[in-house]
């Protein structure tokens, strides 16, 4: 741990990249409490992927979790080893919001025609194959 806060020193006021389970925010450094960190959150960068992330891209999990993305200010504790420093102006909360959904839908909508394309593809091998 000493090694990682020589890379990056935050105290209270600091404004941080923290990681949060899968989503990733701008925030203000409220507490530090080592190893840990209060952490105020001003802006989303990603928004966190929906289900069970011990199954990732399993739909027939037991619970699909339904993951929000931290809300504006909201508090939240961080490991130190999950902030960075961010340079630059922090983004408006909503507008960041927006741009996060926006790029997880495009993500998700690029894995389904990915995966679409797959099974076509796997389909066609297993009829070659003379699987069928």
């Amino acid at each position: 741990m000493a090694g990682y806060e020589e890379q990056f020193h935050c105290e209270a006021g600091s404004i941080v990249k923290a990681k949060v389970r899968s989503g990733l925010y701008v925030g203000e450094v409220v507490e530090l409490n080592r190893p840990r960190a209060l952490v105020k959150v001003l802006a989303v960068l990603k928004h966190p992927e929906q289900g069970d992330l011990h199954q990732p891209y399993n739909p027939d999990v037991a619970m699909f979790h339904e993951r929000r993305a931290l809300s504006y200010t909201e508090k939240t504790t961080v490991l130190l080893r999950d902030l960075e420093g961010y340079a630059g102006a922090v983004p408006d909360y909503q507008e960041s919001l927006r741009a996060a959904v926006a790029a997880e839908i495009e993500s998700l909508d690029r894995l389904n025609r990915w995966t679409a394309k797959s099974l076509e593809t796997m389909i066609g091998l297993q009829k070659e194959y003379k699987l069928d």
